[in-house]
């Protein structure tokens, strides 16, 4: 049997320290440069230097306030009964030097008939109706720094304040370290730049955008390269020639052990390969070396993997070459909305959402294929499941590195339950509405809602459930799922339910009764999904067993995620709603109309957290545009049946 081509799954804690050691020996730099510049454009720089006030801020005592500059001695026993009437004063505004003999400044709103320019009459003067005491409402110099006084260490990353306050003390230009110039390398013969439309089996290069992106986050300078094919020497040539050029080279893809993946062996070839292959997921296929005296790092390329791989390797380094470190993240401690299941021995970093229900915050993971890119822009919170672990069962508790912040997420509705296209519509306009307001949905379908609901993991779950033996949805599984009767059930919409086929139905499907056809391929629902409870149900009025339908044991778990199977030709026909035919250009047969609620308890029902989304369900501009989608009926939007 042929040698794996992984060196072995380093930790990632081995590998970052042996790839530090090889840095070390081939004499790669620790830190990179420094400039000085001018305060304007040197903040989200490095300090390279301790910085020190060259004068004092205040540089004299001066007034904390508009009003009247005294003596405070005179203003003893000042009250608003027994007001003290001063002739001895100098009128004064906010940052005013304090004038000689004065050590207290009495407000404005402290003071009546006031006289703009005091003299030497008896007759006039300032009724005050307050007291000071010494140095009140005095900005006494050096206050806010003093000359001579360490103002920022060296290592600090210059935010808009402390420009303004290093301005203050007297500086005008500040040593810091120049960006790190980190060369991203794209490769593979199927890559096509931004811009292009993209045929079959080729893909556009995000990736190349996304860790550009990263890389400006951390404060470096990107050198974005042409893309490379398969081609060994030439993947080679560019390495060299970036390696040149750069503080550190990340090449993309080609990291795997495909007939097309070269970057190890390129890395090999021209300087140190240090590791290839990481006990992390994902992001397992990374090559870590270094080429000349340059780091080279090998990011697999799914998006999910290469974005963990920078976070993970390349963050670090390149805040140690600033002389900085990377940023702590608040970590919380979250339920868990369903079960998380890990393989052992691999760091597994998985990417959720988050909400705050009775009173604890809850994470729902996210879909965790290292191509989901979607996964990234919708997160939350990491979670991060050690390699000694198999996961964590639905309502543990795990630790969650934050994405967002604690407010943004308080003022999350967490829904979950079955999917439809019409909590994306709901999410949009309620941040629209109020940009505070978050609508994270998850699909696990209507009756994993209805156990959420039950385990206090959601705010809302999405139902659709068909109770056969009556005809009557959702309301008669309450009482068995929940074992409580004061809950409240929302309409959302009525919606269409049929037979998602291919253009032009090449294939003449009618309905249900031809999912038995010889070579006919379906694509299900998950189990617990209302859709295959509906499925079940028209199966059987037919006499039909799902044994009779092939393919009846895949499932999918979104009505999108089913369209694309047959827009793929992986699958002939799946049941769906049709809205989720558009996007593919497919063609639909009609099964059944149904409806879509939200199930909830009353408390939830009357939270200042859900009003906006009750005001939304009955604006009748938001009804048109659920209509607009075509599929749906919105007269009963908002309608509360239970």
């Amino acid at each position: 049997m042929p040698r794996s081509p992984f060196i072995r799954d380093v930790p990632a804690v081995q590998a970052l320290d042996a790839w530090q050691s090889a840095r070390t020996a081939a004499g790669c730099p620790t830190r990179v440069g420094t400039q000085r510049l001018g305060l304007a454009e040197a903040i989200g720089r490095v300090t390279a230097e301790p910085v020190w006030a060259r004068r004092s801020s205040p540089a004299f005592d001066s007034a904390g306030m508009d009003g009247i500059a005294v003596r405070s001695v005179d203003t003893v026993g000042a009250s608003q009964t027994a007001p003290v009437t001063l002739t001895d004063f100098d009128v004064i505004d906010t940052g005013d030097p304090l004038p000689q003999g004065r050590d207290a400044v009495v407000m404005r709103e402290h003071v009546r008939l006031l006289r703009p320019n005091p003299g030497p009459d008896p007759g006039a003067g300032a009724e005050l109706v307050a007291a000071v005491v010494p140095y009140q409402h005095v900005r006494s110099i050096g206050e806010d720094v003093a000359a001579g006084e360490l103002l920022l260490p060296q290592g600090h990353r210059l935010r808009a304040v402390d420009v303004a306050a290093i301005a203050a003390a007297g500086i005008t230009e500040v040593l810091v370290r120049r960006r790190p110039v980190v060369a991203v390398l794209p490769t593979g013969d199927e890559i096509r730049p931004l811009g292009c439309e993209p045929g079959i089996g080729e893909i556009l290069d995000t990736n190349s955008l996304m860790l550009a992106g990263q890389a400006g986050e951390h404060g470096c300078e990107v050198l974005s390269l042409p893309i490379e094919p398969d081609d060994p020497e030439r993947i080679a040539a560019a390495v060299l020639d970036a390696a040149q050029r750069a503080d550190l080279v990340v090449v993309i893809a080609g990291s795997s052990a495909g007939r097309g993946d070269h970057t190890a062996s390129v890395v090999a070839q021209v300087g140190t390969l240090v590791v290839h292959g990481v006990a992390v997921r994902p992001g397992h296929p990374v090559v870590l070396g270094v080429v000349g005296t340059t780091p080279v790092i090998g990011a697999p390329g799914y998006p999910v993997s290469a974005a963990l791989t920078f976070e993970i390797f390349a963050a670090p380094m390149l805040a140690a070459l600033q002389g900085t470190t990377t940023v702590t993240r608040q970590t919380v401690a979250a339920r868990l909305a369903r079960k998380l299941a890990s393989p052992l021995g691999m760091d597994d970093w998985v990417r959720v959402r988050l909400g705050r229900v009775g009173g604890r915050i809850v994470a729902t993971p996210l879909p965790r294929g290292a191509g989901v890119l979607t996964s990234l822009v919708r997160a939350d919170g990491l979670l991060v499941v050690a390699a000694g672990l198999e996961g964590h069962h639905a309502g543990t508790d795990a630790e969650v590195q934050l994405l967002r912040g604690l407010g943004d997420i308080n003022r999350t509705i967490v829904a979950i339950g079955s999917h439809d296209l019409v909590l994306d519509l709901v999410s949009s306009a309620l941040r629209g509405i109020d940009p505070g307001v978050t609508l994270a949905s998850s699909n696990v379908g209507s009756l994993g809602g209805l156990v959420a609901l039950r385990d206090g993991l959601c705010h809302v779950a999405g139902s659709h459930l068909l109770d056969p033996a009556t005809g009557d949805y959702t309301v008669p599984y309450l009482p068995r799922v929940l074992g409580r009767a004061d809950l409240i059930v929302v309409r959302l919409v009525h919606r269409e339910q049929g037979l998602i086929v291919a253009a032009g139905n090449p294939l003449e499907i009618t309905g249900i009764a031809d999912l038995n056809r010889s070579g006919l391929r379906y694509v299900n629902r998950q189990r617990g999904a209302g859709t295959r409870v509906l499925l079940d149900h028209e199966l059987s009025r037919r006499g039909m067993a799902p044994s009779d339908v092939a393919g009846y044991e895949r499932e999918e778990h979104t009505h999108l995620a089913v369209a694309a199977a047959v827009a793929a030709g992986r699958a002939d026909a799946g049941l769906g709603i049709r809205p989720a035919t558009r996007p593919f250009g497919l063609d639909f047969v009609p099964v059944a109309q149904e409806p879509y609620d939200l199930v909830l308890t009353p408390q939830t029902y009357d939270s200042p957290l859900l009003a906006p989304l009750w005001a939304l369900l009955a604006d009748e501009t938001f009804r048109t545009s659920i209509q607009a989608f075509g599929g749906y009926s919105s007269a009963e939007t908002g309608r509360r049946i239970l």
